[in-house]
């Protein structure tokens, strides 16, 4: 191992690294790992001769400037390149380090590849505190305050770099009788290094690691061995599962194509089903998505897509042995590994795991190591506190959790707190890990105590912005109490900034609650299906009762009354749901009692979710405390009474989703920190009340208001405003007040009329008025990039569309447009089709999209369009001649011209084009094959990389395979052929094109699109094998008009159909066609589940694995 050495005097010149140097070092060879860095005078005949010495001892290579330093070298130059081709830092911070100006410029280096590179930093604070560091203060302020009085430009940086590194954990090493000898000190930094180096693959170091790297390389090994396919990792709950399964998953998930990472299956159980929850991890697998409705994986194409997968999938926290067997982990393919972690020794062996691991507690050294980066935010002990830290340690037993919590609770806390705290914890004798975390509850004050127990109940996965604002209405500090939380350890922030809590903890929250009352009705928190239905059927509820939580799929014959929550006075929350599996209407008569049309809330309610609430009105309800009203899907007609004076100041989010008979939301004058208000698909709402004082409305959804007839008054602030479906018959003059607005989408809508003045919104990007009976041309702003007049009556495009100069999409697809005429160059994208037009458009040369399917034009030129890369021509029955195609259009569907005779392309869907003469038709497969012979020449270094996507797919009339470009043929759904020696030294790939006759005239009984399935097989010279799958898809419309008819030739080919051969000496393939959906005429029966394949036709070539080799057939 290399080390870098750099040893400052006082004599060197202090130069910044500059950027140019820094960057130049990315070409240098990595040859060395380490760079130290240090004060000469402070410690080089001291701590840092006896660190290099050590580091010599374990056989690393030490740098010296007068050693290793290139003649002619700027010695700036050298350590900005020492530094770069390192991957760890050691930075000796002494008293008089920030002394040194160039000690200084190369730890603002180091930290900067730290933010930039993941360059792994380890400071030791080497008889200074920590705190001085972090801070700026001690002999560090009389150091920066001299420089900066010598003005030097780089100060700023150098302290933010310092004040920075101070934030780290490292050694501190304090010095004095007191303290542990240095040569021990040492020991530990040599050993870390060498870790982190060795087995970190130079990730930055993290608390979450500490004491993990013996337990993966022991499941690394496991994973290595082929009979190791399904792995338990098994231990007891906050000893590390997850984190270790993680750490394992990020290390190992590149040499899998395929991959995904289901955290807590358990609980995602309850709340999404089995059914989703699967459905979710097929789709990851096989990057589409997956609808499997049935208890076990039925269909044989994705038993087979899935056997020839070799994935990686974790399923963390499993609390049942069926839980594995339905995620169908037998068809996984061979390679694959499936990681479980389970606090349940017997679930993993039930699930026929091959191996299990038992996570295995904290040794003393990592508990005290870990525990420190909590407690004092180091890698060690302070001296004062290393007695105590040893006794924490003890009580701990090795759990990252116990140690987690309870160094957390420490951290800043006087010795005599500590004293006290092991008191605490002596009085359980040997403590249990609930016990532990139990003692850090008792710890909380109130406020604390209640935002844990309504977190671990109410809101955990709940975004930290959404809790904060809830709580932030129960309890005053709310805010500063998360915060404490997290400090804490018994609250997590995600990545995704949603609050969770590790499970062990919600447990913990849940077991208070329950001792609080054997009456379940005398407890604070209600969320056993059992409990809220004995309190709310038998009304039993008490002014105890602050909140409840009920999944309404686990009851039933609940019969709520008027009055049935009136005694609960202190109530806060109501939350009931249905888990995603369930998410279906409820029926009313399963809540409500008979005759009963409204329930009486009590006004401390801060949170009302009640999904399919089956009330017509809250007619009594004083929404003054709330602050989120979810009540989608539901039977309401109207809320609460209308009146312009309510206090509504904390209310944040209205939801009213699908409530279909809602007709009227009262005012919301007094709302005016509301900022969501989503009143999609209410078909009855008539009006909305005046919203334009909302300063913090950011999303309104208004979609779906079939009966909404005004424009709303919303804030001139607001971005997009979306009413499609509605009864909006005009855009008034009043839309020049909103002159923010980027986007306005009536779809759909009555829109007859627009106002001129909507062209002074200088803001507004996207206008969609497609499908309003609009018939003339509306005045659009000059800086609109995308319009959308499809199915108007407009008959015609003005001159002065030309005038628009930042257009780029203009969609009139089913207007009137009969002739068109447009010389802007913005225009990127025109749809035209199903317009009647028999002239081809006079359209610009910048246009690079095009579609004029369904119209009647007879002859198409496109030499002077030069950009245009995509082109639909489908169903123009009227075409006769498409020639001079533009050279670099990549899309031309052409299926259905049935009067097209001749052509001049080189891919394209001439479905049903059954006048094509046999010149066309030659054409049409001779550059289809050049386009698959330049993707060889040009990809063959992609070829290993299956996220670059290379397919061909060509349709058209005919029964004929030809015989030059297709060797291999039969007249059946299958062939083998033999596949030639490798005659190079070098290793090659085996690439497959195909060519199928195929009668689609049974396509029309499928749904949307046709599978075309190859299932092929290579067999090596020993006999052994590897099975693969290729699928293609096309759409094939249904109408009875345009259904295909007849024999079709097919030449197919996709980059999974490129394999590295492997000694392989024979294929064999299969063709076949999936009809996963009949629709079946009356009096018409369907023999066959699949369409057959007639004839087929195989193309191979050998490309050779440097990129330069040309393919050979």
């Amino acid at each position: 191992m290399n080390v870098f050495f750099h040893d400052e005097t006082p004599e060197q010149l202090s130069q910044p690294l500059s950027p140019a140097i820094a960057s130049s070092s990315s070409s240098t060879r990595l040859k060395h790992q380490v760079f130290l860095s240090f004060r000469g005078e402070d410690t080089r005949l001291n701590f840092t001769a006896h660190l290099l010495k050590a580091l010599k001892d374990k056989g690393m290579n030490v740098f010296f400037d007068e050693e290793t330093l290139e003649k002619g070298e700027q010695l700036s130059q050298a350590l900005s390149r020492a530094i770069a081709a390192a991957n760890l830092s050691i930075i000796v911070l002494s008293v008089d380090y920030a002394s040194s100006k160039s000690c200084l410029a190369e730890l603002s280096d180091i930290m900067h590849r730290q933010d930039t590179q993941g360059h792994i930093v380890l400071p030791i604070f080497y008889h200074v505190d920590p705190s001085h560091v972090r801070n700026l203060g001690g002999s560090f302020k009389t150091s920066f305050d001299g420089h900066e009085s010598n003005r030097l430009p780089l100060v700023q940086r150098w302290k933010a770099a310092f004040a920075e590194v101070g934030k780290l954990k490292g050694w501190h090493i304090e010095g004095g009788k007191f303290d542990r000898p240095e040569t021990e000190y040492i020991k530990d930094i040599v050993e870390y290094v060498i870790k982190k180096l060795m087995t970190s693959k130079f990730r930055t170091a993290s608390a979450e690691f500490v004491g993990i790297d013996y337990q993966k390389k022991t499941i690394l090994r496991l994973i290595e061995q082929e009979d190791s396919r399904l792995i338990g990792i098994w231990g007891q709950g906050g000893i590390g599962k997850t984190t270790l399964s993680d750490v394992i998953y990020n290390e190992i998930s590149h040499k899998f194509e395929d991959k995904c990472f289901l955290l807590n299956v358990k609980e995602k159980f309850k709340t999404q089903g089995m059914e989703s929850l699967r459905n979710e991890l097929l789709s990851k697998l096989l990057n589409q998505t997956i609808h499997v409705d049935t208890p076990s994986i039925g269909s044989t194409l994705i038993q087979e897509r899935l056997n020839n997968k070799r994935v990686l999938v974790v399923l963390d926290d499993v609390n049942d042995s069926d839980q594995i067997d339905c995620f169908g982990v037998k068809h996984f393919g061979d390679g694959s590994k499936i990681i479980v972690t389970s606090r349940d020794r017997q679930i993993l062996k039930n699930g026929s795991v091959d191996k299990i691991h038992e996570v295995k507690k904290l040794n003393k050294n990592d508990s005290l190591q870990l525990f420190s980066t909590f407690a004092f935010k180091l890698l060690n002990p302070a001296v004062d506190f290393r007695d105590l830290s040893n006794k924490f340690v003890e009580y701990a037993q090795g759990s990252p959790l116990a140690l987690r919590v309870l160094g957390s609770k420490l951290y800043k806390k006087s010795r005599k707190e500590w004293e006290s705290e092991v008191d605490k914890l002596k009085e359980y004798g040997k403590p249990k890990i609930s016990q532990i975390l139990s003692s850090s509850y008792d710890d909380l004050d109130e406020v604390e105590k209640n935002i844990f127990l309504d977190i671990a109940i109410f809101f955990k996965g709940t975004p930290k912005k959404d809790v904060e604002e809830i709580l932030g209405c129960c309890y005053k500090g709310a805010v500063s109490g998360i915060s404490n939380l997290i400090d804490k350890c018994l609250l997590d922030s995600t990545y995704f900034k949603e609050i969770d809590m590790h499970d062990m903890l919600e447990e913990m929250g849940k077991d208070i609650v329950r001792e609080e009352s054997t009456d379940p009705g005398k407890r604070s928190r209600l969320w056993s299906a059992k409990d809220v239905y004995q309190v709310l059927r038998y009304n039993k509820g008490t002014d105890l009762i602050q909140g409840i939580k009920l999944d309404m799929s686990q009851v039933d014959n609940l019969l709520l009354h008027y009055s049935t929550f009136e005694g609960m006075t202190n109530l806060r929350v109501l939350f009931f749901y249905t888990p995603r599996v369930f998410d279906v209407k409820c029926p009313t008569n399963k809540f409500l009692a008979h005759q009963v049309n409204s329930v009486s809330l009590l006004d401390e309610l801060r949170y009302l979710y009640w999904k399919y609430c089956p009330f017509k009105s809250l007619s009594s309800f004083n929404p003054k405390n709330l602050v989120v009203l979810n009540l989608s899907h539901g039977d309401m007609e109207h809320l609460w009474n209308n009146d312009d004076h309510q206090v509504l100041v904390n209310l944040r989010e209205i939801d009213i989703s699908y409530c279909k008979n809602l007709r009227k939301i009262p005012s919301l004058l007094g709302a005016i920190n509301l900022e969501i208000l989503d009143c999609r698909s209410c078909e009855c709402l008539v009006e909305l009340p005046c919203l334009n004082h909302l300063a913090s409305l950011k999303p309104l959804e208004l979609r779906g208001c079939r009966n909404l007839k005004k424009l709303p008054q919303i804030p001139n602030h607001f971005p997009i405003l979306s009413l499609e479906e509605s009864e909006i018959e005009e855009v008034p003059d009043s839309i020049e007040h909103l002159i923010r607005l980027k986007g306005l989408i009536l779809w759909n809508s009555k829109v007859k009329k627009v106002s001129r003045n909507i062209s002074k919104l200088e803001s507004l990007r996207m206008l969609d008025l497609g499908n309003c009976p609009l018939v003339e041309f509306p005045e659009i702003p000059k800086n609109l990039t995308k319009l959308n007049l499809s199915g108007t009556q407009i008959e015609e495009v003005p001159l002065s569309f030309d005038s628009l100069y930042n257009i780029l999409t203009l969609n009139m697809s089913g207007s009137r447009v009969k002739n068109i005429s447009i010389n802007t160059e913005s225009l990127r994208d025109l749809d035209l089709s199903h317009c009647p037009m028999i002239e081809f458009p006079k359209i610009p040369e910048s246009l690079r999209e095009l579609n004029l399917s369904g119209t009647q034009i007879k002859e198409a030129s496109l030499d002077s369009l030069g950009n245009l890369y995509s082109l639909d021509l489908s169903h123009c029955e009227s075409l006769k001649l498409l020639s001079e195609l533009p050279p670099y259009i990549r899309y031309l569907e052409s299926r259905g011209c049935t009067s097209l005779e001749k052509i001049c392309v080189f891919d394209m869907l001439f479905y049903n084009c059954f006048s094509l003469n046999q010149d066309s038709i030659d054409n049409i497969e001779a550059n289809a094959m050049l386009k698959f012979e330049s993707l060889l020449k040009k990809q063959s270094w992609t070829w290993e990389y299956p996220y670059l996507q290379y397919r061909l797919f060509c349709c058209f009339p005919g029964n004929k395979i030809s015989a030059n470009k297709f060797v291999h043929q039969s007249t059946s759904s299958s062939l083998v052929l033999k596949i030639a020696p490798n005659g190079s030294s070098g290793r090659r790939f085996l690439v497959f094109s195909i060519c199928l006759v195929v009668d689609l005239t049974r396509c029309h009984h499928y749904s949307g699109s046709v599978q075309f399935i190859c299932k092929y097989q290579l067999t090596a010279a020993g006999g052994g094998y590897k099975q693969f799958i290729s699928e293609w898809s096309s759409f094939i419309e249904d109408e009875t008009e345009r259904k295909c008819m007849g024999d079709h030739v097919l030449i197919l080919f996709s980059e999974d159909m490129v394999k590295k051969d492997k000694d392989y000496e024979e294929a064999s393939f299969e063709f076949y066609i999936e009809n996963p959906n009949y629709k079946v005429e009356e009096g018409e029966e369907i023999e066959d589940e699949y369409i057959k394949v007639d004839k087929c036709g195989v193309h191979i070539s050998y490309v050779d694995e440097e990129p330069s080799t040309n393919p050979t057939t």
